[in-house]
This record gives C-alpha cells, structure tokens and sequence, in this order.
C-alpha cells in the first residue's frame, strides 16, 4: 500500500477544503456525497487522514478536481 507523507497529505487536504469552502460545501454534505464519514473527511482536510484512491478520487471528483499521477523528475528518490 502506498502511503503519503505528511507534507503531502496536508497539502491535499488544504486543497480539498479551500476548494469545498470555495463551492461554498459544508463538510457534512460532501462526506454524504462522497460516502465518507464526517471524522474521515475532517481528517483527509486536516492532513491526518489516509483515504484509498477511490475515495480521494470521489471527493475531488464532486469538487471538480481530479487525481493524477506524474513521475518523479530524475534526480528524485525512486
């Protein structure tokens, strides 16, 4: 399983939630949405939670984002 670090995960869950706020989204309904909990989707915004693929693929499909991959620039650790 691969894991984010942690500068990593806040990075993604600051941008879920300035995007959230942006569509003006209270955090209950878009953990209904994307079929989430409340506590899970708080944690993925404050950088402490550890969402599979599909559900960070779910939440930032109903904001209007999506996930990709890119590779490392070759002098970054493989």
């Amino acid at each position: 399983m691969m894991r984010l670090g942690i500068m990593e995960s806040q990075n993604i869950g600051r941008l879920l939630r300035d995007r959230r706020k942006f569509l003006q989204l209270r955090q209950r309904d878009l953990a209904e949405l994307a079929g989430v909990t409340l506590r899970g989707l708080t944690n993925i915004e404050n950088g402490r939670g550890n969402p599979t693929l599909k559900q960070l693929s779910k939440i930032a499909g109903i904001l209007g984002l999506e996930v990709t991959l890119t590779r490392k620039p070759s002098n970054a650790a493989s």
